[in-house]
Formats: C-alpha cells, structure tokens, sequence
C-alpha cells in the first residue's frame, strides 16, 4: 500500500473515533502514532521480525514532536492571554464594562443587546478565550435583558454569539495556534485580527438594530443616562483599554520602526497589570487562587490538543497527503475564488461535530498548503498570484477566515461549544432555546464571511502598515 493509501486509511479511522466520541487529542494521538507504524512497518515490506522495529521508531517520533513544538517561544502567549481573561473578570471589569456600554449605546432600538455585543468585544480584548467571554457574560447581561423584556431565547443567542468575538479580537488563542500551525508571524496575525472583529461587532450590533426597527416590542432602548452618567461609567473600564495599548504596542509601534516587544512580553505585560489593578480593587486569595487553576486547566487542555495533534500531522508529512492535496487542489478547472469558498463550506459543515480548535489543528496541515499553492506558492508576489496579495499576505487572510469560520462553529449544532456554556450556567435556559436564539447571527456571520472575502483590505490593511 503507497503512503497516500495509508494516509487516507488513517485519516478515515480519525474520523471514526471523532464521530464515537473519543476526544480529538486521544483520537489524534491514537491515529497518528497507530499511522507511523504503519508507514515504517510498511517500508520494511511488512516482515513480522521488523514490526517492534517499527514500533520503536514510531514510539521515538510521537515522544519527540509534541515537546519540540510546544515548546516555542509563540505559545507562551496562550496561557498568558487565558489569564488575563479571568482577572479581568475577578477584578469587575466585566460588570464596568458592560455598564459603560449600556450607558453609551443602551438609548438605540435593542440597545441592552447591543452593549451586550460591545461589551463581549471590549472584554474580548483582553481574553483569549471564547468559553469564558460566553459564560461571564451569560451571568451579567442576560438577567439585564430579561429584566427589560427580552425573549429568553435571543438573549442566550446574544451572549453566545457575542462570546465568539474572543475568538478573533486579540488576544487570541486560536489565532496563536493558527500561527505556530502554519509557521507564520504571530504578531501580524494577531494585529489582523483587530479590524475584522471589531467589523464583527458592528455587523453583529446592526443586525440587532434592524430586528427591533422591524419588530414591535422586540428590545426597548435603555434611556435616562445623563453625559455625566456616561463619562463617570468610564475610568472603571479604562484598565482594560490600557491592555489593549499595551498589547497593540508590543506587536505594532506607530511611533517608530521596531516594536517595544514581542506579543509574549505584552501578554505578560498585561497579566501584570490587571493583576496589580485585581489586587488594588480588592481581589481575594481565594479569586486569585481560582484564576490561576481555570487558567492551567483551559491551558492544558489547548495544549494536549496541540501535543495529540502534532504527531498526527507528523504522520501526515510521512504519508505524503499534504502535498497530494495541495497539486489536486492547485490543478483544478475552476475559480480559485470558488474552490476558497468550497472550503469554508467544508469547515461550516465540519464545525457541526467539531470543536473549534480541534477541527483547525486537524484540517490546516492539508487545506494549508492546498491554499499557498492555489494562490501560487508561499513567494509568490500580488501581481502573479491568484487571490491578488502575495504568499504572506495570503497566509493572513486566509487565517482571518477559518478562524471566523471556528467562531461560526461555536454557535451552530450539534456542537456550538458556546451554546453548551450559556445553557450551563442559566439554569432556566436550555441548550435547544439558546441554538434557537443564536439562528439570527448565522446570517450576520454569513454577511461577515462574504464581506472578508470579496473585500481582503478589510483584514490586510493593519498588517501592511507594519
């Protein structure tokens, strides 16, 4: 059996064990370290005497890819980012926030909703994670809500979709594995993700706006805040714009040709300083103490994804299939343009039975490479390349993209992570009501999706300042 054949057998058995349940690094790891010794055994012809032969070098290169990975530099983001997250929300920068939206932007049709999305966006600027943006806000805003008459069901839509902004708005964990993924600059990813996630948010907030024009009694504005009101709502949210400069200054300097840092010092940077403010505001032992264990626990799952997956992309580059991919993909008939779109299709339906970053560690090793060589390779200049923007620049966008598709997969069933977490901790909402309520910012997400491919500049222009 060719390599490819191996790859493809294995690839299906992966699938099956996803399919069974089998959590996606277990199944990885399985897959991958059962497809080495495929491959090695089947180099030695399937001699019998040679099968512990091939079991120990396959034993030897699934021990040796996790730790050689995971132990750059780029990932140290992650954790930090995490934790950041999770002070914020024991130092009441959750509830300063939203309070500071409803008071700004609460007087427009829907507007308690509307600052529900404004206020997941300013908070997913300091977290990286979607799950914990879902489930804080899930215990501040929707009783905010149903207070003023919301239907229970697009209130749970509105923190579940709003929480998949973190997902985008850096600083981003997915957006850092995507970059350690695909071996591409961190930072100018996480510096792309700022325009499209606040384009988002915006499209996400107009939505809202047009269903209470359209529909009689659907959200009440929020009234009665003087300009006083709203200023003073101001200095207890302004620590986490201070996050968010700190952040985009150690990744992008405007005021100069080099940055002050790497993204993992601004991280850094920023855990210390909201801790500093957490501390100041009051922050118990006890909260502290919870923070930092909800931080290890997000960290160590994201990181056993990581470990289990690396090695069954190690056995991918063994079988080939990458690359086969890539030349059946580049040699198609048609439209590069409509291939892209097929492809984010692919991940729309596979984001139905998939979590988010387990679907992305799987699939970018192939899909990948498949769209370097579509758009004309990883050198390729913007005047020789299909999509119009050269290899780097290619490799940006097309990152924006599948990780707003992974935002879109929070929300959709069976799966939609976000909707599981918002139906968890409201005990009087269920996961059926909270799918329903989310059914309305598909389209938005659509819209989004369309607008980011017809129009790249939206995502490129940041990085190309840089």
């Amino acid at each position: 059996m060719e390599p490819i054949d191996i790859g493809i057998a294995v690839s299906g058995v992966l699938f099956v064990f996803v399919v069974l349940g089998m959590r996606v690094a277990f199944a990885a790891a399985l897959a991958g370290f059962l497809g080495l010794i495929w491959i090695f055994w089947a180099k030695k012809g399937y001699d019998p005497e040679d099968f512990s032969w091939a079991f120990n070098v396959a034993m030897k290169t699934a021990g040796q890819v996790p730790h050689s990975k995971v132990s750059t530099e780029s990932l140290s983001l992650i954790p930090t980012f995490i934790l950041i997250g999770y002070l914020a929300y024991y130092a009441g920068l959750t509830k300063a926030l939203f309070e500071a939206a409803k008071r700004w932007v609460g007087w427009l049709p829907g507007g308690m909703a509307v600052s529900t999305i404004f206020a997941t966006a300013g908070f997913a600027a300091v977290s990286g994670a979607s799950v914990a943006t879902a489930a804080v806000f899930a215990r501040i805003a929707i009783p905010e809500m149903l207070k003023v008459g919301y239907d229970k069901r697009f209130a749970a839509g509105v923190v579940a979709a709003g929480g998949t902004l973190a997902s985008l708005i850096p600083p981003s964990a997915i957006l850092v594995i995507y970059a350690i993924i695909v071996e591409q600059n961190v930072g100018m990813l996480l510096l792309a993700g700022f325009i499209p996630g606040a384009f988002s948010a915006l499209i996400y907030g107009g939505l809202i706006v047009l269903l209470a024009l359209s529909i009689k009694n659907f959200g009440p504005p929020v009234r009665g805040y003087t300009w006083g009101e709203r200023f003073k709502s101001l200095p207890p949210a302004m620590p986490i714009f201070f996050v968010v400069f700190i952040i985009i200054f150690f990744i992008y300097n405007p005021f100069g040709d080099q940055a002050f840092g790497t993204p993992t010092e601004g991280g850094a940077l920023g855990a210390a300083v909201v801790l500093i403010y957490a501390l100041a505001r009051g922050m118990k032992w006890k909260q502290l103490s919870t923070a930092l264990m909800e931080t290890a626990k997000l960290s160590a799952m994201i990181f056993a994804i990581i470990w289990g997956v690396l090695i069954y992309v190690r056995f991918l580059g063994f079988a080939q299939l990458p690359a086969a991919f890539a030349e059946y993909i580049s040699g198609l008939e048609q439209s590069p343009m409509i291939t892209l779109l097929f492809i984010l299709l692919a991940y729309a339906i596979l984001g139905m039975f998939m979590d988010a970053i387990g679907m992305l560690l799987l699939t970018l090793p192939v899909v990948y490479p498949a769209i370097m060589a579509l758009n004309g390779g990883e050198f390729v200049s913007a005047a020789d390349s299909a999509f119009g923007m050269s290899g780097p620049m290619c490799a940006i966008w097309f990152g924006i993209l599948v990780v707003k598709m992974a935002e879109f997969c929070l929300i959709t069933p069976p799966i939609g992570l976000n909707c599981f977490v918002v139906a968890g901790v409201r005990d009087d909402i269920s996961v059926q009501d909270v799918f329903r309520g989310v059914i309305p910012f598909f389209v938005a997400d659509a819209v989004t999706i369309g607008l980011l491919v017809a129009f790249p500049q939206i995502v490129l222009w940041l990085p190309s300042q840089v």
